[in-house]
């Protein structure tokens, strides 16, 4: 088959942190995509749930966001945002998936501004449910792309809480939920250490090295004393990507390796 793109390693391994029978909140992209493809595999009971309240659907045709009613065809449910952000209220979500525009060591987000918040150079989004998946989730993960400008010392603007301030902070601020437990980046897959709560290299990529995911990233960065490489997608997996799941290449790139 065709050389595994960066997509596809980050879709893969994205879908592998989803567990069967668990509900996950999943966004826009490569979290639907990873979330199509553990169904398809290792996850067929996993329970879906969209920020639009579109609950385990079973769509023919990718969505282009969660408010697009090609989402719908083959839910259980469509109950509305409130109904989807009450599942995270009470406990009920096992995993969540965020993109951001700025993460930090601790992996906390910034998804609002960059620049002063009252005169910002760039006005993003906000926080949408964000903070509520990962306030609230048992747990949750990252998917970005390794960039000096995304990885940063400090985050410019506190939106969604990672370990906040590092060991202990997010208990004493009384978030219930386990943090962040994995970034999956377009050169390696990132965890935080038990102790420091410090983001670290887990899995690189072939054809990767340290030297160059720390070069992408500003704030130092260590490798996981386990330090692994990151298998090649086998073919059954490429195929569900290309084939079935997003082959018009909606949100899987074919280009970048």
């Amino acid at each position: 088959m065709a050389e595994v793109s960066r997509d596809e390693y980050m879709a893969v391994a994205a879908s592998r942190e989803i567990r069967d029978s668990d509900t996950a909140f999943i966004g826009t992209g490569l979290p639907m995509v990873a979330a199509y493809l553990a169904k398809a595999t290792h996850a067929p009971r996993v329970n879906l749930v969209f920020e639009s309240g579109i609950i385990d659907p079973r769509p023919v045709d990718l969505a282009t966001g969660v408010g697009d009613y090609r989402l719908a065809h083959g839910s259980t449910k469509i109950a509305g945002t409130f109904y989807a952000l009450s599942l995270l209220q009470q406990g009920k979500v096992d995993i969540g998936f965020l993109g951001t525009a700025e993460i930090d060591a601790y992996g906390n987000l910034n998804s609002t501004v960059i620049g002063p918040y009252h005169r910002p150079k760039v006005r993003l989004p906000g926080s949408g449910g964000a903070n509520d998946i990962a306030s609230m989730a048992k747990r949750f993960v990252v998917i970005a792309r390794l960039d000096r400008k995304r990885f940063v010392e400090k985050v410019q603007y506190l939106t969604t809480p990672g370990f906040l301030t590092g060991p202990g902070a997010r208990e004493a601020a009384g978030l219930p939920g386990a943090g962040p437990v994995r970034v999956i980046s377009d050169r390696a897959i990132l965890g935080f250490g038990p102790d420091s709560k410090r983001m670290r290299i887990e899995r690189l990529y072939p054809g990767e090295t340290l030297a160059a995911v720390q070069e992408h990233c500003a704030f130092p960065i260590e490798a996981s004393p386990s330090l692994e490489a990151e298998p090649e997608p086998d073919a059954h997996l490429l195929r569900l990507l290309r084939e079935v799941i997003d082959p018009k290449g909606v949100y899987v790139g074919r280009g970048e390796r």
